[in-house]
């Protein structure tokens, strides 16, 4: 499978791999040359990839949110942010500090929409 990995501001990672292990909102999942086309978003977290034979070693990239599209030999992720080319300690930590925060803001903004909307809707029902 060719796995090309993409962010806003150019490609982190375009090579054949063996296989990947994703985690999307429900959970994780792997894929393998054969499965069948998939459509998945992702969740801040690793994307462990097998590499192809020989030596068939394992390496990871940390990803933000995205999509990833598997259609034939071709698996396309489109995330926010990737970082790749780092020992696993670090990656992990990318993922819990870095990809974290954003979800803390998410939540706040969230948060602050609903404080709006339920705001708004008292105030209607007061008219």
């Amino acid at each position: 499978m060719r796995l090309k990995v993409f962010t806003p501001t150019g490609v982190v990672f375009d090579r054949e791999v063996a296989g990947i292990v994703a985690e999307g909102s429900n959970g994780h999942f792997g894929l393998r040359p054969r499965h069948i086309d998939f459509v998945s978003d992702l969740v801040p977290g690793l994307l462990r990839l097998q590499m192809e034979l020989p030596n068939g070693d394992e390496e990871y990239i940390a990803v933000d949110r995205g999509l990833l599209i598997k259609q034939g030999d071709d698996v396309l992720v489109s995330v926010h942010d990737a970082v790749g080319e780092a020992p696993l300690e670090e990656l992990m930590e990318i993922v819990n500090s870095r990809f974290a925060t954003l979800n803390d803001k998410e939540r706040a903004v969230h948060s602050a929409l609903a404080r709006l909307e339920a705001d708004f809707l008292r105030r209607f029902m007061d008219l």
